[in-house]
């Protein structure tokens, strides 16, 4: 079985070399929709794959990193990306242009390792990620898998060159997440939320 939720938030970006010269030269914004599609073969103590609520926290404060953030390429010029970091305070470095594809497998990679390191405590048994969509315009998105997250035909994606600026996570919930996720420590789930 397939559970789908649904994040939003409000970016910007520039997407270097892309076709558009408007996308390619100018800080725009998106008002992205992604959507996190979980799949089980089994459902827990409450009769669900994963509670939607317990998706309402890492995951969300994960995703909920890029709101009202300018999301900036590594490998952009490097007064650009300094100049960002100057005049904002949230801001995501990624090590692969932000577009909507490249979105799609930066977010599977962050959902899959919060997956991975969460202890589940109320009967969940073998949740995968099957898929990420992020929603970058009404008309259009791009859906990553796990194959296209690792794939590198289409850019070495290292969870460790990833960068959340000091106000991002100032607002998590627990005081080094990230750094806890990159260790791989366990994080358990609450009993009740």
């Amino acid at each position: 079985m397939i559970i789908r939720k649904l994040f939003k938030f409000e970016n910007a970006h520039i997407v270097r070399n892309c076709s558009t010269q408007r996308c390619s030269e100018n800080i725009h914004g998106h008002s992205y929709k992604v959507e996190v599609l979980l799949e089980s073969n089994y459902l827990d103590h409450g009769q669900m794959v994963y509670d939607f609520g317990l998706m309402k926290r890492t995951i969300k404060e994960l995703i909920e990193a890029f709101d009202h953030s300018i999301t900036l390429w590594s490998g952009d010029d490097p007064a650009y990306i300094e100049a960002m970091k100057r005049h904002s305070a949230r801001w995501v470095l990624l090590p692969v242009s932000p577009s909507a594809e490249q979105f799609s497998r930066v977010i599977y990679l962050m959902v899959e390792r919060i997956l991975s390191c969460t202890g589940m405590i109320n009967g969940e048994r073998n949740v995968r990620l099957h898929s990420i969509i992020v929603h970058e315009t009404e008309t259009g998105y791009a859906q990553g898998f796990r194959e296209d997250a690792y794939s590198e035909l289409m850019g070495k994606i290292c969870l460790e060159e990833i960068v959340f600026s000091a106000q991002v996570q100032s607002e998590w919930h627990q005081k080094g997440l990230w750094q806890k996720l990159l260790n791989e420590e366990t994080l358990l789930n609450p009993k009740s939320i």
